[in-house]
């Protein structure tokens, strides 16, 4: 399909101003400023993506990106605020003091020169990225000592220095298939057809201001519905995050997956463990944090995706505790919708601490039974539980530290005389495990006339302005990871050594 495109080009179809609802008045000023610019120097330069597609659907855009046919070194030749960023995906970002607009070149899945397959030494080269298979270390084309051609300078084999470095291809893949760079320029055209879905293609034009559709996505949007651009298998294969962003679309906009989508998604729903998981974090995160969680989370429960992000949590979710099912991720997110939606933010933190609570929780209650004190017990259940997800979900380990001190200060609100719970309002990560205390209040039904005292003392003791941003700032500095002492080295009062000249 996509060569085809090459051969016979596709005619978009051209929405103009009168029949869509997309007004400049709705776009961010710094995006407008960065369309018309690149307009100015001479380029090609639309909003695209989920900016577009927001604004169709009267919903408020997160965030507005830019496509256009200048190359990466070419946008920041003519921004002065430009840094280029990625491997995988080469972008510009353009900075503004308060906000950042992405800049992206036309791409193409298309490519004059053959792709290559990812080697070893490919697949090192990019952060985060686990090999799916061994695969060969690449021959430099050219090197007479590597193709078994007669060595140069009498016999002596080449220095490294003297052997070219190969240019980094344009676009990689595993041998399954699966993108790792991808490079290659192309038309507006070829970049709609490459993007992933339908409703995430359309493109709006500041010069006339209409909106240009490659791939009928105003039809999808208007059906409500969630469809792969080209072959589902070969798509997802590709990208297996696209699985994990199909369910966030369909819960985020209320749309249906299209049929052939999910069928594809059911059959390749465990490629997901291929991603990075330092990049499933990130779309986690995204997963969870838009005011749609719970319809997000059954979603990807019946889609089986879940248990591909999430496999020993997953499990334990399908058991039962005494007798009764795990409901509680299901009003964790509940929860969580609801303070986004009524503009409370959510730390990623107390996001993986009301997710992982009640697995957790029972999982320190067994080392406490088996004479583990609260806070070792608190910290080894966080500890190995981050540990089993990180090959599929990789949460850092500040964010491990945070989740650690919300569960085990769930015991100090049983402590309410004497000086006590005054200290304990003023440490860092109070409001956080006391949001806590009220969430796990709220669900079980535990635990309300303390959690009852809490709040009369709270609203009898309130903190001022200057006592909260120390916390706050006591709260960041908690939460790093202890590093040791680093050793001096030399210095004029380090020892000589054993045998040396005083």
């Amino acid at each position: 399909m996509l060569i085809y495109a090459l051969v016979n080009p596709i005619l978009p179809t051209i929405i103009p101003r009168s029949e869509h609802s997309i007004s400049r008045k709705w776009i961010s000023r710094n995006a407008v400023r960065v369309l018309y610019h690149l307009r100015e120097q001479g380029y090609d330069a639309y909003l695209v993506g989920g900016g577009v597609r927001d604004l169709l659907l009267g919903r408020e855009p997160k965030d507005f990106d830019v496509a256009t046919d200048a190359r990466p070194n070419e946008v920041k030749k003519v921004f002065r605020n430009c840094r280029l960023i990625g491997r995988r995906f080469r972008l510009a970002h353009v900075h503004f003091a308060d906000e950042i607009i992405e800049v992206a070149t036309f791409r193409s899945s298309v490519m004059e020169e053959p792709e290559r397959a990812a080697t070893a030494l490919d697949q090192a080269s990019l952060p985060g990225f686990e090999a799916a298979s061994a695969l060969e270390v690449p021959v430099v084309p050219g090197s007479a000592a590597l193709e078994g051609e007669a060595p140069v300078n009498g016999g002596a084999p080449l220095a490294a220095a003297d052997v070219a470095k190969p240019k980094p291809p344009r676009m990689l893949k595993t041998e399954g298939g699966m993108i790792l760079r991808d490079n290659v320029f192309g038309t507006p055209e070829e970049d709609a057809l490459r993007r992933d879905f339908t409703v995430n293609a359309l493109f709006y034009n500041i010069a006339d201001f209409s909106v240009i559709d490659y791939v009928n996505g105003m039809e999808d949007l208007r059906k409500g519905l969630i469809r792969l651009i080209g072959d589902p298998v070969i798509r997802f294969t590709e990208d297996p995050v696209r699985m994990v962003r199909a369910v966030r679309f369909a819960a985020m906009l209320g749309f249906e997956i299209e049929k052939n989508t999910y069928r594809a998604l059911l059959e390749l729903k465990d490629k997901v463990a291929l991603a990075s998981p330092a990049r499933m974090y990130e779309e986690v995160l995204k997963l969870f944090m838009l005011g749609e969680g719970e319809k997000t989370y059954q979603l990807l429960r019946k889609t089986g995706l879940f248990s591909e992000l999430f496999p020993r949590l997953n499990e334990w979710v399908d058991s039962e505790s005494n007798g009764f099912p795990h409901t509680r991720i299901g009003k964790a997110f509940e929860w969580i919708d609801t303070c986004v939606q009524s503009g409370r933010p959510v730390q990623p933190y107390m996001l993986f601490a009301l997710l992982f609570g009640q697995y957790i929780e029972e999982r320190a209650g067994l080392l406490r039974a088996s004479g583990v004190n609260v806070v070792e017990a608190a910290t080894k259940a966080v500890a190995e539980t981050l540990a089993e997800e990180a090959p599929r979900v990789m949460i850092p380990k500040k964010v491990g530290l945070l989740m650690r001190d919300i569960y085990w200060n769930q015991q100090r609100f049983e402590k309410r005389e004497g000086k006590h719970p005054r200290f304990f309002l003023r440490r860092p990560g109070f409001s956080d495990a006391y949001e806590y205390l009220r969430f796990t209040s709220e669900v079980t039904g535990e635990r309300k006339e303390l959690r009852a005292w809490w709040k009369d003392f709270i609203k009898a003791n309130p903190l001022a302005p200057a006592e909260q941003k120390e916390i706050q700032d006591n709260r960041v500095k908690h939460a790093r990871p202890h590093r040791g002492r680093r050793r001096r080295r030399g210095g004029k009062n380090r020892p000589p050594a054993p045998n040396s000249k005083a």
